[in-house]
């Protein structure tokens, strides 16, 4: 059995912003932007692989999530982190987008143990919402 990682929904306060941020910074493609924007879908999401999203939902939605049957008191939680994976290069490209933007990054670490191994080098840093990302590459 093949199991693959489809999508992850992060809590954010302006979907909008943070498509922006995960575009701009990080590079990845927005999808549902215009329709959110015209409230035809209830968020947007950006692209991380082939077959792997991120969605952007508003923290005002945490509500009717939360009322769900079977799904009661579930929603707004916090994630402790999102990792990604870069080729070095993009890893490089990203940092120098993080610092082209403004944005710090307090916490680097060597030989960090993920997915595919150990990564030679791991940072992160936070998106608008303060949700946690690290960022990695492996040789």
């Amino acid at each position: 059995m093949t199991v693959r990682l489809d999508h992850v929904v992060l809590w954010v306060s302006d979907p909008i912003r943070s498509t922006r941020f995960y575009q701009d910074v990080l590079g990845l493609q927005p999808l549902r932007l215009e329709e959110f924007r015209a409230g035809a879908v209830p968020f947007p999401s950006v692209r991380v692989t082939d077959e792997s999203i991120i969605d952007l939902m508003p923290r005002t939605m945490a509500e009717s999530v939360s009322s769900a049957p079977g799904m009661e008191g579930s929603a707004g939680h916090p994630v402790n982190h999102l990792c990604l994976s870069f080729s070095r290069d993009g890893f490089e490209e990203l940092r120098a987008r993080l610092e082209e933007h403004g944005i710090a990054v307090p916490v680097t670490m060597k030989d960090s143990f993920g997915a595919q191994g150990h990564a030679p080098e791991t940072f992160y840093f936070t998106d608008p919402d303060g949700n946690i990302l690290e960022a990695r590459y492996y040789d």
